[in-house]
Formats: C-alpha cells, structure tokens, sequence
C-alpha cells in the first residue's frame, strides 16, 4: 500500500496542457536504495544520453527529475515518497517541467502510486527501453497510463535454463541479450572491445562501482517481496560482465562490487552452477582492476568452491555478504529459508580457517511471526559466537503480498522495538570487539578521500590525512580506515597500512606505503 507523507494536504495538479519541447532537453536522476539502483540510473543515463538528453546533476535547473525508487520496506517507500515530493517542490508544476517515478516502488505500485501521487508521472521497467521518448511525452505534456503491476516472475520460463532464449522479449534493467554458449564465450575473451559496449553512464565518480551481476530471485522468501517485482533470477553473460568491467576500470575505478539479488545462483539459468568461480579470477586481471568484491551471498547455496575462489584468489576480497536473516531454525522454516546455529558457524568457521581476516557481514530480523523468547537467545548465541564484521538489524513489518502477512503468532510492535533494541545492542558490542580484535593486521585500503571524517583523534598517533576501506569493508554498509601520520596519499590508489587503533567498528591505520598493482600478491600473501 502506497501512502502520502502528512506534509502536503493537498497534490499539485500536474500540467497536462501541451508544450514545446527543447531540442536538448535536461534531466536530473536522484537514486534512492541498494547498489542494484545505482546501476539502473546509470543504465538509464546512458539511454537518455543516447537519445539527446543532457544529463545534469542540478535538480533545480532541468526540465525533468527522475527518481529512481526504492520498494523494500515502509521506511525505503516513505522515503521515496519524501523524494518524490520535495522534486514536485523544485518543479512547482512549471509547464515543460515533470517529475517522473521510476524504481522498484513505481514498478512495484503502478497506477496506485500514480493516484497516490499525481504530482508525477510513473514509469514501469517495460518504459526503460524507450526511456528519452517516455520523459519527452512527459515534458510535452502528454497523457500517460500508469501501468498494472504484474508478478513478474511469470514473464520468464520456470525453467532456469530456458530463460536466456526468452529474455529478449522481457525488459530486465542492465541485461543484454545472452550468448548461446557462455562459458566459452567467457574462455575466449580477449580483453576491452571484444565485447558489447556496456550501455551505462556512471552519475558518481570516485574509485569504486557496482556491476550488476544479476536480476532478480528464484527463491520464495516468506517476508519478502522483491521476486514479484523484479521477476525470476537471470544472470547477465560474463563477457558482458566483462567488458563492463574492463569500461569501468578505463575510467577509474579500481574496486569492482558485484551486486545483484543473489550472487551464489549465478550462472545456473546458463548451464553453469560454478561459473562465477570461472568469471572472477578473470575479473581480478582486467588492468586497472585492483578488487574484486562480491555482495548478496545465499548461505543455502555457498560451496566449498565458491569459498575456495573468495579467500584465494588474488583480487578477490575475502568478504562474505551472507544473508542469514536469523538462526532459529524454527524461525528459518517459517521464512522458507534453511539453515540453523550450527550450521551457519560451521559455514563461518570453514571460511576463517582459510583466511582468518576475512570480512563477513550479515541481516538479520528481529519480531517475525512466531518467533519466542528462545529464539531471540538462540540468535544471540549465534551472534555472540560469530564474531561477525557488521550486522544490519530490521524489525519485522508485513509487506504487501508475502506469504508472511497471513501467518499467525505476529510479535506485538512494543515487543518488536525492544527486541530490536536488545539485538542492536548486541551486534553494536560484537563488532566493535572484532574490529579491536584487527589492531596489529597489515590491511590493504584503498582511499576515496584525502581526509579524516569522523575520526575523533587521538594523541597516540598522527593526524588523519585520508580515509577509505580495507578489503574486510564493503561501501555504505560497513565501516572504515582513517589512515594516519605523515603520508600523501591520492584518491584510487590502495595503500599498505597497519592497523594501530579502532573507534566502533572503524579502523586507525598507520600508512605503510601505495600498493597499487601489489594487491595482488598482499591478498594472497594474506591467504598463505
């Protein structure tokens, strides 16, 4: 259910009376949500640039903003909402002016967000195609029909390998049409150019990328509803990965972060369950690529493989992005999911024993129907001994169209917040004794500003003269290096450093020296 914020009482008509529309006209694209959405902004930058948009980033000075939106949970939608409506503020319902909603809350609502919101036109993942032609109609003034959402799961055959022949005649954002044989498309790459061209502009500069690995999610999660969104899981090719890589890395970017809604199923819709192991080593020789970062891992589905390839590759970063979601099993059954305490350690534990600094984070949920004062203490004994890097902690809430809405046992919201409480609290303590527990490691940190953020300082060391991420730390959701003492440093070059403090989940390093091309053999020195 789509609801309006309670700032505005009143919509703003939108103007419907024709209009001329510039030659050149601008948009602005505002990207709300996960990694998985930058990358669609940029893919639809990159289309709007091809069809004579001037791509800005004023808000207040283009014809149309774009707001790419997020649908996970109430609070993603509510923000979205805000978002679209502070756009409607800059554009004051001026002809030859518009807001257009695109995103997971469009494609999720359709025409109830449209009603809901009438101040902007609503744009489905069908329109990507034809995005320059969608936002002109949208300038002129022309009428618009907002779509019917559809589970889009059925657009795609049951069958995971009999999707790539039909993705042709289904808009997947980022996905071009596969290969007939991709494994040996992969082998007989030959480096940048060899490939398609990657139909992307990226909006945000800086040394670090997200590349869509995949789309969507063959698994029937009870709490969640993003499959029926953004459809049936479909791997891109990887010498489309490829060359998108080899582009990214041409114009600066040395870290790649592998996004998608579940990493661990790549490949098997195209005949080969282990081909990410394949496409990685690949990945981490493209030049100028320093790291490789692979995020949205299932642990029903990790392998020993995929854990060999993660922590000895050189390259790769030793990082899991496990989604655990809890360790009861009772309460894993009644989400759909697999797995227990027991397990999930073992997991952990065979990872560490192949490389002891290996970064592994988690989500977790908190109050979901039928969960009992023993479950939550059986999710603080996993957490207590899983020592885990960064913890994400969500309170339960139903969303629209889960199976989870019609179970019994819903947890009272008071008893919710308490718990939620009571787990951050915990998670907060555990990963600030790990990150205490990596003072004296040597950590390999690339830099993305030459200065020291929130560091509070300390007498002990020197100032703090830049600050970045190690190889245990992925982007937004886990923490950070301030490097210290008399060191230059430049944005994009990874520096040896050793760790001499921590402040919460955050690191103080003392700057060695610019590895640069050296990662390589650091990590798999790491690793011996």
């Amino acid at each position: 259910m789509v609801r309006r914020t309670a700032r505005r009482r009143e919509p703003r008509p939108v103007v419907q009376a024709p209009v001329e529309v510039s030659a050149t006209p601008t948009v602005s694209l505002v990207t709300l949500g996960c990694a998985r959405n930058e990358v669609d902004s940029d893919e639809l930058a990159g289309r709007l640039a091809g069809a004579g948009w001037v791509v800005g980033d004023d808000p207040e000075r283009a014809d149309v903003i774009v707001v790419n939106t997020c649908g996970f949970v109430e609070a993603a939608k509510k923000d979205s909402i805000d978002a679209l409506l502070a756009a409607s503020d800059i554009v004051d319902g001026a002809a030859g002016r518009a807001v257009v909603a695109v995103g997971c809350l469009a494609e999720r609502y359709g025409a109830e967000l449209a009603a809901a919101l009438p101040e902007a036109r609503v744009l489905g993942f069908d329109d990507y195609g034809d995005i320059g032609s969608r936002l002109r109609d949208a300038v002129a003034g022309v009428s618009h029909v907002a779509h019917t959402p559809r589970d889009r799961r059925a657009l795609l055959p049951l069958t995971p390998v009999d999707r790539p022949a039909a993705a042709g005649g289904v808009s997947v954002p980022g996905h071009a049409p596969a290969g007939t044989d991709p494994v040996a498309d992969l082998l007989a790459w030959a480096g940048p150019g060899s490939g398609p061209r990657p139909l992307r502009r990226r909006l945000d500069g800086g040394p670090m990328a997200p590349l869509k690995l995949a789309s969507g999610c063959d698994r029937r999660c009870a709490f969640c509803a993003i499959p029926s969104f953004r459809g049936a899981f479909l791997s891109r090719p990887p010498v489309e990965v490829l060359e998108e890589a080899a582009w990214l890395a041409a114009g600066g970017v040395r870290e790649i972060v592998l996004v998608s809604e579940n990493s661990t199923s790549y490949g098997k819709d195209l005949g080969e369950l282990r081909l990410l192991e394949r496409l990685l080593p690949r990945l981490a020789q493209i030049e100028g690529v320093e790291r490789v970062r692979v995020n949205y891992l299932q642990p029903a589905e990790m392998r020993p493989s995929l854990v060999d390839v993660l922590t000895g590759t050189p390259g790769v970063a030793p990082y899991f992005d496990l989604s655990f979601q809890h360790s009861s099993a009772d309460v894993l059954r009644r989400m759909r999911r697999f797995g227990d305490t027991d397990r999930f350690l073992e997991l952990i534990d065979s990872i560490r024993s192949r490389q002891p600094g290996a970064g592994i984070r988690t989500n977790v949920i908190v109050g979901f129907p039928g969960e009992t004062e023993a479950d939550v203490v059986e999710l603080e004994r996993f957490l207590s001994a899983a020592r885990l890097d960064a913890v994400g902690v969500f309170g339960y809430s139903d969303e629209d169209g889960t199976e989870a809405v019609a179970f019994d046992g819903k947890v009272d919201e008071a008893e919710i917040r308490d718990r939620l409480e009571r787990i951050t609290r915990l998670v907060e303590q555990v990963a600030e004794d790990r990150a205490a527990d990596r003072v004296g490691d040597e950590v390999i940190v690339l830099v993305e500003s030459t200065e020291g953020g929130d560091y509070p300082g300390d007498d002990r060391f020197g100032p703090a003269v830049a600050e970045g991420r190690a190889a245990h730390q992925a982007p937004e959701v886990d923490g950070g290096v301030v490097l210290v003492g008399p060191f230059e440093s430049r944005v994009g070059e990874f520096v040896t450093a050793r760790v001499v403090g921590s402040f919460g989940v955050d690191l103080v390093a003392e700057a060695v020296g610019v590895s640069g091309g050296a990662l390589a053999g650091a990590l798999a020195g790491a690793v011996g």
